[in-house]
């Protein structure tokens, strides 16, 4: 059984960084691929990165380009995304999602399995 669990959201001021974290367990992830969604108060769950682990290729919303990074530590299992320059609208929770496939996908219903989220809050 898969199980994501994330860490490392927090409270920050604008122009602030938090990294999170997402460790994984259950399976093998070479033949998967990963992602990060967030979903603000009222707000449809949205696509912010994803990684393919066995290739490393990442891909970003054009939200977040430039801002925050996408990364997976293989002997640890664990996939980070590392954000820089937060802003206000960043404010949401974030989710760690995983996918039965190499390939890159942004929507989620591309993905089978997923963290209980945590809180990321940017004040201004």
């Amino acid at each position: 059984q898969v199980q994501l669990v994330e860490s490392g959201g927090g409270l920050v001021q604008a122009g602030g960084s938090l990294r999170l974290s997402c460790a994984a367990s259950g399976r093998t992830f070479s033949g998967y691929s990963m992602g990060w969604f967030r979903q603000a108060p009222g707000k449809e769950r949205e696509f912010v990165a994803v990684i393919s682990w066995s290739s490393g290729r990442t891909y970003s919303a054009d939200s977040v380009k430039g801002r925050f990074t996408i990364s997976r530590d293989n002997a640890k299992n664990t996939v980070y995304l590392q954000m820089n320059s937060l802003k206000p609208e960043d404010t949401a929770v974030y989710y760690c999602a995983a996918r039965r496939s190499a390939s890159i996908a942004t929507t989620k219903e591309a993905y089978g399995y997923w963290g209980q989220g945590t809180q990321v809050t940017v004040s201004s």
